[in-house]
């Protein structure tokens, strides 16, 4: 399977997770909780561990370097399609959600969307940055383990 097409599908279950955790948390009436957007560090986490084990499993790929630009990227493409989604979804369906933003801790202040995005796609990269080498952390020796286990199965 080729790399893009991992990334594609994971960013796109990552995002359907995201969206799904604030629609949930919409009908819940606890989308004005901010403390529930870490948990999206969780799905974003989920994500990359999917595209990384699907890069090892279908591909043969063990290196490290590669398989971390694979979850940087599967994150990066899923924050982008989610806070796509938020600009969206404040422009066109619930502007008053804008002001939920504003008075989020994490954001704070009076911002427009154009901020907002700005202000998302920060935080999301971080949790990109984070997610994928708490991944790596668990696949960092898998190509020795590999190798030792071949060696051993001769």
């Amino acid at each position: 399977m080729k790399e893009i097409h991992i990334i594609i599908k994971n960013a796109i279950l990552t995002t359907v997770l995201i969206g799904g955790l604030f629609f949930l948390s919409k009908l819940l009436g606890l989308h004005e909780n901010p403390y529930l957007r870490f948990l999206n560090l969780l799905f974003v986490v989920y994500g990359i561990r999917r595209a990384v084990k699907t890069n090892i499993e279908i591909n043969k790929e063990t290196n490290y370097i590669t398989n971390l630009g694979l979850g940087l990227q599967t994150s990066a493409l899923a924050i982008l399609f989610s806070i796509i989604g938020v600009v969206v979804y404040i422009e066109f369906i619930d502007p008053e959600f804008l002001l939920v933003m504003e008075n989020s801790f994490l954001i704070g202040g009076n911002l427009s969307v154009a901020e907002i995005f700005i202000t998302l796609f920060i935080e999301g990269m971080a949790s990109t940055f984070v997610g994928s080498f708490i991944v790596m952390m668990f696949y960092k020796n898998h190509d020795k383990v590999m190798a030792t286990a071949q060696t051993s199965a001769v």
